[in-house]
């Protein structure tokens, strides 16, 4: 049996993790939580990528190319979640399934951040357990791969 294959997809400023806003999002770098996402896929048997753009369009391109490539997306939009419709029409047309994710607890933030326009294309949502919401959402992918 082959090891599904697992792209977890960070958006724009998710590159500074350790840096920006370490009372949001800690002190652990980018670098380290990466390696751990990696980590914690490998013990689940995954294969898995994880690739960050502060470009949308990019993100976008990655999302195209997850359809024959991937089984399952593990998504931080960043704040693109809360506002970007072509990053949520480009979900809703690969059939595979996504979890949207966040390190934060953005309901307990600004109040922009409550809305998310990419979740209604979402198998569902993981978000204020820090670097602990990419690991939940490894797990959560697990029944939902075919």
């Amino acid at each position: 049996m082959s090891k599904k294959r697992v792209l977890v997809l960070l958006g724009p400023n998710l590159n500074l993790v350790g840096i920006r806003e370490k009372g949001v999002y800690g002190d652990e770098s980018a670098e380290s939580i990466e390696k751990q996402i990696r980590e914690e896929a490998d013990k689940l048997g995954y294969v898995c990528d994880v690739y960050q753009s502060n470009w949308e369009g990019a993100l976008i391109d990655k999302i195209h190319e997850a359809r024959e490539q991937y089984d399952g997306v593990v998504l931080n939009a960043g704040a693109l979640t809360h506002y970007s419709y072509s990053l949520r029409d480009a979900i809703a047309s690969v059939k595979i399934p996504f979890i949207e994710t966040h390190m934060s607890n953005v309901h307990a933030r600004e109040d922009f951040r409550h809305t998310t326009v990419i979740g209604s294309v979402c198998a569902g949502q993981i978000s204020g357990f820090g670097k602990y919401s990419y690991f939940l959402a490894l797990a959560a992918l697990k029944n939902l791969m075919k």
